[in-house]
C-alpha cells in the first residue's frame, strides 16, 4: 500500500493507495512542530480507525509546502517503515514539463495538481485549487505547466477582514441567497463567496484565451463545493486531484511501464 501525503499550511491530506485505487482519505490541521514520532503516531491511530496499520504501508510519497514536515516525514519513512520516502521536488518524473522562470518556486501541490489533470485529460487544462491561497494553473496540450496565478483564499480574505475591521466579525462560508446582502453578515458572505465566484470566471476566460479552447477546468480544495456551482464555467470538481497526482507521479518514478 502507498500512502501519499499532501501538506498544506493549513491542512494535510492523506490518502492511502493500492495501485491507483483510493482505499482510505483523511485530512489533519498541519502542525509544523509536530515530532517524527507524534506524525507517525498520528497517523497509525487513523489508519487502525480504518482496520489497517502504519506497518502495512509499503511505500510513501510526499508533496509538501512546508520544509519542516518534508524532512520530519521523510524520517518518518525511514525510522518507521525503512525505506526512503519520495519527495514530489525538481528533477523527479513527473510526465510534464515545466516551463517557468524557476521551477523550484513552483508548490509540490500545484505541481501534483497539474500532473494529475493531465494525466486526465491529455488536453489543456486550468486547475483551480481552494486552499490557504487561491490558485491557477495553465497546463498546455502538450503536457507543458506553463505558469499561473496566486490570489488569497476565502478563508483568509475573511481572516483578513476580521481582524483588520473592528466591526466586521467572522461569518459562516455559505452563500447568500442574493448578491445584495440585507444585513453585514450577508454583506461579507456575499463579498467572499461571490467576489471569489467573480474572479475565477474572469481569471479562468483570460487564461482559456491565452490558452487557446479547448480547455478543461477541474478545482479541488476544501471550498471548491461552495464555488463551483455558482460558476458560469463548466468545472469539474476533483476532491482527490492532489493526492492523484502523487500517487501518479510515485507510479511514474517507481512503476514507470505500469504508468504508461
Amino acid at each position: 500500500m502507498l500512502l501519499a501525503i499532501d501538506v498544506g499550511n493549513t491542512q494535510t491530506a492523506v490518502g492511502v493507495y493500492e495501485g491507483r485505487d483510493l482505499l482510505h482519505e483523511w485530512r489533519v490541521s498541519t502542525e509544523r512542530k509536530a515530532t517524527v514520532d507524534e506524525l507517525a503516531a498520528r497517523h497509525d491511530q487513523l489508519l487502525r480507525l480504518r482496520g489497517a496499520s502504519l506497518a502495512e504501508i509499503d511505500d510513501v510519497v510526499v508533496g509538501s509546502v512546508v520544509p519542516a514536515l518534508t524532512a520530519a516525514y521523510q524520517d518518518l519513512a525511514i525510522s518507521y517503515l525503512e525505506h526512503d520516502a519520495l519527495v514530489l521536488e525538481p528533477g523527479i518524473r513527473t510526465g510534464i514539463s515545466l516551463k517557468i522562470d524557476n521551477p523550484r518556486e513552483l508548490g509540490a501541490d500545484r505541481l501534483a495538481n497539474a500532473v494529475s489533470a493531465y494525466a486526465r485529460y491529455h488536453s489543456a487544462c486550468v486547475v483551480v485549487d481552494f486552499g490557504t491561497a487561491t490558485t491557477f494553473d495553465a497546463i498546455s496540450v502538450d503536457g507543458e505547466y506553463l505558469g499561473g496565478v496566486i490570489a488569497p483564499g476565502i478563508e483568509t480574505s475573511l481572516e483578513a477582514l476580521s481582524s483588520r475591521a473592528a466591526r466586521l466579525l467572522k461569518v459562516d462560508l455559505v452563500p447568500p441567497a442574493r448578491v445584495i446582502g440585507k444585513s453585514t453578515v450577508e454583506c461579507m458572505q456575499s463579498g467572499l463567496i461571490y467576489g471569489t465566484v467573480a474572479q475565477v470566471d474572469g481569471i479562468v476566460s483570460r487564461m482559456v484565451e491565452e490558452l487557446g479552447p479547448p480547455v478543461e477546468i477541474v478545482a479541488t480544495g476544501g471550498l471548491a463545493e461552495l464555488v463551483v456551482p455558482l460558476s458560469e464555467h463548466q468545472i469539474a470538481h476533483l476532491p482527490q486531484l492532489t493526492l492523484e497526482g502523487l500517487q501518479r507521479v510515485h507510479e511514474l518514478n517507481v512503476h514507470p511501464v505500469e504508468a504508461t
